[in-house]
């Protein structure tokens, strides 16, 4: 599990093509190799990856993850590059602040950031969801883009908006992000359960069907 509060921006050192729909992405990053552990989970602009090996190249720390076909289908993993940046965090542990909202960095689906209003203090980013997600975005509900935890300001159809602090575009990639970006989307939690729990209902009660 993670928070969605960015610890870290990566880079995409080196990308490999592997057999089986594989791929091999190795990440420099800021984090202490020792204290990584292979085998461990950290969340590479929201999405879950597992660590396969880590260490230095020349002075730089790296960690290196392999995501597999399924993963390269549903997220921006297919598109990353060499000197792509990355919003990271390690998994939660017991007894951390929990600053942002639980996130499993299982992504749900890819949001096209439509347009990007820069204020005085604040950055308001829009964004559109696909349809079929758009029913667990809300006004003042959670959403996790690209790793980062966010507020929903505006919902309407399949577009809503956050709006973004400067430390939040200066510790995260959404201070680079212009229109036409894709992002990771992955949707609260509590609003998937939820509308289950509805959907159930109405089928019990004879009101409307589960699709």
């Amino acid at each position: 599990m993670f928070t969605g509060i960015i610890s870290d921006l990566g880079e995409i050192l080196e990308v490999h093509e592997k057999a089986e729909g594989l791929r091999g992405i190795v990440v420099g990053c800021g984090f202490d190799p020792d204290s990584i552990a292979v085998g461990a989970s950290i969340a590479c602009s929201g999405i879950c990856l597992t660590v396969v090996d880590r260490g230095w190249r020349g002075e730089r720390p790296y960690f290196a993850v392999d995501a597999a076909a399924e993963t390269l289908r549903l997220t921006t993993a297919k598109d990353w590059r060499a000197g792509s940046r990355l919003n990271l965090e390690r998994a939660l542990r017991l007894g951390d602040e929990l600053g942002g909202h639980l996130v499993s960095g299982h992504v749900d689906g890819i949001a096209e950031l439509t347009a990007r209003d820069d204020l005085p203090e604040i950055a308001r980013l829009s964004f559109r969801v696909p349809r079929d997600l758009a029913r667990f975005v809300a006004a003042k509900g959670s959403v996790a883009l690209d790793g980062v935890s966010l507020t929903v300001n505006t919902a309407d159809g399949d577009e809503f908006s956050v709006l973004l602090i400067p430390h939040t575009l200066k510790v995260t990639t959404f201070g680079a992000s212009q229109k036409g970006a894709r992002v990771n989307l992955e949707v609260d939690q509590m609003a998937r359960y939820a509308a289950r729990l509805l959907e159930a209902h109405l089928a019990v009660d004879g009101t409307g069907t589960v699709s």
